[in-house]
């Protein structure tokens, strides 16, 4: 299968497999001094141009944003989301950082703010 110009196989678009992911601290700091941030209702996109062949995913949510069960359901969310796009954004990583106020969203809200960020990435 070709996604965005890149075979794929079919297990690949069904999961979220952990080179998708930002996993080190260096990661995380590399990104921090990117220039690129977007800013949208509950959540800071911070990304930057990556030299590898697929894009990858990095969540912060503090313990400003709520108790164990919101962070968690909030990073799934977003970890769904990206499960989605991954193929049709351009090669990039990406940290969203979740701000108090998306404590409160739903699927569906998080999903629209995220499409929002992820529509301006690139450009």
């Amino acid at each position: 299968m070709l996604l965005n110009n890149r075979s794929v196989s079919a297990v690949e678009t069904v999961s979220l497999p952990k080179d998708c992911r930002l996993r080190k601290r260096a990661e995380f700091l590399q990104l921090a001094s990117a220039k690129h941030k977007i800013s949208v209702p509950g959540f800071l996109v911070v990304w930057g141009y990556n030299n590898l062949q697929l894009s990858r995913i990095g969540i912060t949510v503090s313990k400003k944003v709520g108790c164990a069960v919101v962070r968690n359901r909030l990073k799934r969310y977003v970890r769904e989301y990206f499960r989605h796009i991954r193929f049709d954004i351009q090669i990039v990583d990406v940290n969203v950082i979740a701000r108090r106020e998306s404590a409160e969203m739903s699927f569906s809200d998080v999903k629209r703010e995220l499409a929002k960020a992820f529509h301006k990435i690139g450009n």
